[in-house]
């Protein structure tokens, strides 16, 4: 037993040195968060899982209530659907009001929770505010203004413009099924910032958009660079204590550097993501303050590089926003892996919310089929 016992423990000894050999020293984390505690990968309540730096609310506007305030009933085949993603948020703004809300599984308006990719969309709006403010002197610098590592070849021709549209042309390898990928690196990893140096390129930077969350914490170290604070201190500064969030927020960090995720891992209420809706819809003004300059809110919300890397023309992709055409009304949209989604339609002053923990399977490019039954229900709420 004894002898068995030692070839056991050398055993693993010898596995885990071999992940930290081959730069995967995070698959012991992932393996212990996710298989060894039931689950198939992240979820959306590991706010307690993992370091995080608080965003803190300053000055509450509270929604004002629509004279309609949630006299809109979802019908039973609604509620059927609705349930079987595990929804446990969904929020509906309309003409800068509270028209509807609806929550789930022990959720409600005061719970936090994360909204994966959505981050991506909060870090362009920082990019954003810093352009404005003479931090970043143009979104056509070079990355290697800000990333030493990224001022030699084959990288020094990469602008921050080529991170915000996904088209560094950078193999970041974005792949949600393998935890030796960039997300399960990124996310389970202690270092992020480490997980961007030295990637293979594969294409010209600004030829190809291909949706890859390494684009975004380059610009996450841009930011922290520009501004000589960390993200979310600039964050709850310059963008959340202005658009009068009801309840504080939280950003993910890495346990190395204290590092921001800034490809995921913001945690907020349903309320407060409509407010960020709110603020782009509105070209990135927030009463009488102009927090973006509303010609970059404007490039953001158009598409990036021409063509995808699927070979198709990007008629999807802008500065870290969906783009697409629903019932020919132009839509932007932030998203998130597991069907976190703010839904913006400016031609009708809507805005919808859903939060939970499952979305519509993905088939290559395609884009998941809850996203309609969404703007589906946004319409007939809106309509109502």
């Amino acid at each position: 037993m004894n002898k068995a016992l030692k070839y056991f423990v050398v055993s693993i000894l010898l596995i885990w040195a071999l992940f930290y050999v081959t730069g995967n020293s995070h698959v012991p984390s992932t393996l212990w968060m996710t298989i060894f505690h039931g689950k198939l990968g992240p979820d959306i309540d590991e706010l307690n899982d993992f370091p995080v730096r608080k965003i803190s609310k300053l000055q509450t506007q509270v929604w004002p209530l629509s004279s309609k305030y949630n006299t809109f009933n979802l019908g039973d085949e609604q509620v059927s659907k609705i349930k079987a993603y595990e929804t446990t948020a969904i929020v509906a703004i309309h003409k800068d009001s509270l028209l509807f809300e609806w929550y789930d599984l022990n959720y409600d308006a005061k719970t936090v929770s994360n909204s994966f990719s959505m981050a991506k969309s909060f870090t362009a709006a920082l990019v954003g505010i810093a352009l404005k403010e003479g931090l970043i002197k143009s979104i056509d610098e070079p990355i290697g203004n800000y990333v030493e590592a990224y001022a030699v070849t084959p990288y020094d021709k990469i602008t921050i413009r080529h991170a915000l549209m996904m088209s560094s042309g950078l193999d970041f390898k974005e792949d949600y099924g393998s935890m030796f990928s960039w997300p399960a690196k990124a996310y389970y990893g202690k270092d992020v910032n480490a997980t961007i140096l030295n990637p293979p390129k594969v294409n010209e930077p600004g030829e190809v958009y291909a949706y890859k969350g390494g684009d975004t914490q380059l610009l996450g170290m841009v930011l922290e660079k520009a501004t000589g604070k960390r993200v979310a201190t600039y964050a709850a500064e310059k963008l959340w204590g202005k658009i009068g969030a009801e309840s504080d927020a939280f950003w993910s960090l890495d346990v190395e550097d204290g590092m921001e995720k800034v490809s995921c891992c913001f945690y907020a209420t349903a309320r407060d993501f409509a407010r960020f809706g709110k603020l782009y819809m509105n070209y990135g003004k927030w009463g009488k303050e102009q927090l973006i300059d509303s010609a970059y809110v404007a490039l953001s919300l158009k598409p990036g590089a021409p063509i995808t890397a699927f070979g198709k023309q990007n008629i999807e992709y802008g500065y870290q926003w969906w783009l697409l055409n629903y019932k020919e009304n132009e839509v932007f949209y932030a998203r998130g892996i597991k069907g976190q989604y703010i839904f913006v339609i400016p031609e009708k002053e809507l805005i919808l919310v859903r939060l939970g923990h499952k979305r519509a399977e993905k088939q290559g490019d395609e884009l998941p089929a809850d996203i309609f039954e969404y703007l589906d229900l946004a319409s007939e709420i809106g309509e109502y």
